[in-house]
C-alpha cells in the first residue's frame, strides 16, 4: 500500500481555507501515486475550535467542506479528520470524527473513543464517546481507525490504563491490518521522544504497523510540531515527517510483511531539546500574527537578556524589517543597558527607535505627588515606569498594527515578578513559559545558529553575563527580590509542573523558608497571570489555558499538612 502522511497547518476555523489546502494536498499525493493520504485530527476545521463548535453554522460548513473533498478524491483515498453530529437522542450533540473518502463517496466514519479533559483539553464539553472502535475493509486490508488519545492508553508505557478500555487492543484483537491515528497533539518539550517510543511500542506490542498523522502549526496557546511517523508491526520507524513545518511524506507498506533490519530514515532531522523548544518559539510567534492578520511586531528593547531573546525570535519569525524594537530608557537605565539594546538591534537589523521617558516619568511623579505626600517611596513609584513604557508601546501598536510582544519570562511571571498594565501589556507573551533558567541556554543557541550561518552573533556577551535587573531604582537587581534562579527555577518546577507539596520540596533539600515564599508568590500573583496575555506553551504545565486557578481563594500550601 502506497500511503501519504499529509501533515498540513489549518487555521482553526477556516473550513473553506482548510479545505482548499487539504484538496490541493490530495491532488500532490495523486501526483505522487499514493493510494491513500492521511490528515490530522479535525483537519477541517482545525484544533483546538473551542466554542465554535458551538455554532450550527460550523457543522453545515464542515459538512459542505467534507463533500468537496469527497468529489476531489478521485482515484485516491482520503482519511481526514471532522466533526458529525451525534444523531441519537443522549449524549452530547457531536463525534470527534474521521472520514474515508473517495470519488464522491464517504466511505466510513469512526469516531473518537477516549476524550481528553486534562491540562489543555475539555473536549468531553463537545463531544460525545464513540460507541464502539472502526476496522474498515479497504483495498485488501483491514484499517483500524483511531483518533489521538486513543492510542494513549499503553498500561505497559503509563504504568497503569488511564481509560477503562484501550481502542488500539480493541482494534487489534478485532482483526486491523493497519492501525491509523489522526492526531493533534500539542508540543511539550521532550514529547516527541515519548510520543515515538510510545507508538514504538504499541507497534510492536500487537504486532500491527501505525501510522500517526499530527497537525503542525501553531492556534493561539498551543504549538503542534507534526512529527508524523510510521511504525512497521515489529515497531521499526518507516517513515518520519518534518517537524515545525508542513510536510507531505509518501512511502510503501506492506503491511503482511513487516520489514526487518529497519533503520531510522536519515533524510529528516528531529529537533530535541533547546533546538526544539527554539523551533517551536519561532513557529508559535509566526503563525499567532499569520493567523491574526498581523505582519510586523514592536517590543521594549531593555538591554537585558529576555527581550534580546524575543526581539531575536520575532526577527526570525517574521522576518527582521517587520521588527521594531523600542529602548525606553529612563534615569534609571544604565549605559550598558542602551549599548546592549542599539547593539542588539544593529545586529539582528530590525528596526529601532529610541524614546526617552523621563519628561513623562517626571511629569506623572509631579501629578502624583500631592496624592504620595508623606509615603516612603516604593513600588508604585517604580513601576510607574512600566508603565509608561507600556502605554508608549501601545500608543506605536495602535498606530502602525504593530503586535505587541512582552517579553516576561516564566519565573518572573511565576512569582508576580512583573507589572499589569506594564511589561505585561501585549497581544503575545512569548517566552511567558520558558524559565529564566533556560533564557539563557535559548540566547546562546540562537548566537549559534547565527555563527553557523555566517553572521554575527546577535546578543551581546554582556548581555548574557549581567546580572538580570528591572533597573527601576537605583543599582537594583532580581535578586534582591528574587532568590537566585537556579535555586527559584527548581521549585517552581516541583510546585507548579510536577504539583508538588511545600514539605516535599523541602524534604528534597530547599530551604523552608525560601520554598514557603515562593509559594506563596505563586498563589497570590493569579490575579496578573490572568489579565496577561497568552502565551505560548512549550512545558508540560504553562500559565494559561491549562492551569485553572482560582483568583479569589485562600490556598495556603502549609497549613493542615504541618509535620509534627
Amino acid at each position: 500500500m502506497r500511503i501519504a502522511m499529509a501533515q498540513t497547518n489549518p487555521i482553526v476555523g477556516d473550513i473553506a481555507g482548510n479545505m482548499q489546502a487539504i484538496v490541493k494536498t490530495v491532488q500532490e499525493a495523486r501526483r505522487q501515486q499514493a493510494e491513500l493520504v492521511v490528515f490530522s485530527e479535525l483537519a477541517i476545521i482545525g484544533y483546538p475550535p473551542r466554542d465554535l463548535l458551538l455554532k450550527p453554522s460550523v457543522l453545515t460548513q464542515m459538512a459542505e467542506a467534507v463533500n468537496i473533498i469527497a468529489a476531489a478524491s478521485e482515484n485516491v483515498t482520503c482519511l481526514l479528520g471532522c466533526v458529525i453530529p451525534n444523531t441519537a437522542t443522549a449524549g452530547r450533540p457531536l463525534y470527534n470524527a474521521a472520514v474515508l473518502l473517495r470519488d464522491s463517496t464517504v466511505l466510513a466514519r469512526a469516531y473518537k473513543s477516549l476524550l481528553p479533559t486534562y491540562d489543555v483539553f475539555d473536549e468531553s464539553r463537545y463531544f460525545e464517546p464513540g460507541p464502539s472502535v472502526q476496522i474498515v475493509s479497504w483495498g485488501g486490508y483491514q484499517l483500524g481507525l483511531s483518533i489521538c488519545e486513543d492510542l494513549w492508553n499503553d498500561e505497559q508505557i503509563f504504568g497503569r490504563q488511564l481509560y477503562h478500555t484501550n481502542p488500539v487492543e480493541q482494534l487489534a484483537h478485532g482483526g486491523a491490518q493497519i492501525l491509523f491515528n489522526l492526531s493533534a497533539s500539542p508540543f511539550v518539550a521532550g514529547k516527541n521522544e515519548f510520543r515515538r517510543k510510545l507508538i514504538s511500542h504499541q507497534a510492536g506490542r500487537w504486532n500491527i504497523p501505525i501510522v500517526y498523522v499530527n497537525q503542525v502549526g501553531a492556534n493561539d496557546e498551543l504549538i503542534f510540531d507534526g512529527n508524523s511517523m510510521a511504525f512497521d508491526g515489529r515497531g521499526n520507524l518507516l517513515a518520519q515527517a518534518a517537524d515545525f513545518a508542513p510536510d507531505l511524506v509518501v512511502f510503501d507498506l506492506d503491511c503482511k510483511a513487516p520489514a526487518t533490519n529497519v533503520s531510522t530514515p536519515t533524510a529528516t532531522i528531529v529537533r530535541e531539546g533547546i533546538e526544539s523548544i527554539h523551533a517551536a518559539l519561532v513557529l508559535g510567534l509566526r503563525d499567532y500574527a499569520r493567523k491574526c492578520g498581523f505582519e510586523s511586531a514592536v517590543l521594549g528593547l531593555s538591554g537585558g537578556i529576555d527581550s534580546a531573546v524575543v526581539a531575536a525570535l520575532a526577527a526570525e519569525a517574521l522576518g527582521p524589517q517587520h521588527v521594531l524594537g523600542v529602548s525606553l530608557p529612563s534615569r534609571f537605565s544604565s549605559e550598558h543597558s542602551r549599548h546592549d539594546a542599539a547593539s542588539l538591534a544593529a545586529a539582528l537589523e530590525i528596526q529601532y527607535q529610541v524614546i526617552p521617558i523621563e519628561d513623562v516619568h517626571r511629569a506623572m511623579e509631579h501629578t502624583l505627588a500631592s496624592c504620595f505626600a508623606h509615603t516612603q517611596p516604593g513600588l508604585a513609584e517604580e513601576n510607574l515606569q512600566a508603565r509608561i513604557r507600556g502605554n508608549l508601546l501601545m500608543a506605536l501598536s495602535n498606530k502602525f498594527g504593530h503586535l505587541l510582544l512582552t517579553t516576561g519570562n516564566k519565573s518572573e511571571i511565576a512569582t508576580g515578578y512583573c507589572t499589569l498594565y506594564g511589561d505585561m501589556c501585549g497581544g503575545l507573551a512569548v517566552i511567558s513559559d520558558v524559565p529564566k533558567t533556560m533564557v539563557y541556554p535559548l540566547a546562546r543557541h540562537i548566537n549559534e545558529l547565527c555563527s553557523r550561518a555566517g553572521r554575527a552573533a546577535p546578543i551581546p556577551e554582556s548581555t548574557l553575563t549581567k546580572a538580570p535587573s528591572a533597573e527601576l531604582r537605583p543599582d537594583q537587581k532580581d535578586q534582591d527580590t528574587l532568590p537566585p534562579y537556579e535555586i527559584l527555577d527548581a521549585i517552581l518546577q516541583r510546585y507548579i509542573e510536577e504539583e508538588q507539596s511545600v514539605w516535599d520540596i523541602i524534604d528534597a533539600g530547599f530551604d523552608q523558608t525560601t520554598v514557603l515564599r515562593v509559594a506563596r508568590m505563586v498563589d497570590l500573583n493569579e490575579y496578573k497571570r490572568k489579565q496577561m496575555p497568552p502565551g505560548l506553551k512549550v512545558t508540560s504545565r504553562a500559565f494559561g489555558m491549562g492551569r485553572r486557578m482560582p483568583i479569589a481563594q485562600r490556598y495556603d500550601p502549609a497549613r493542615l499538612s504541618m509535620r509534627p
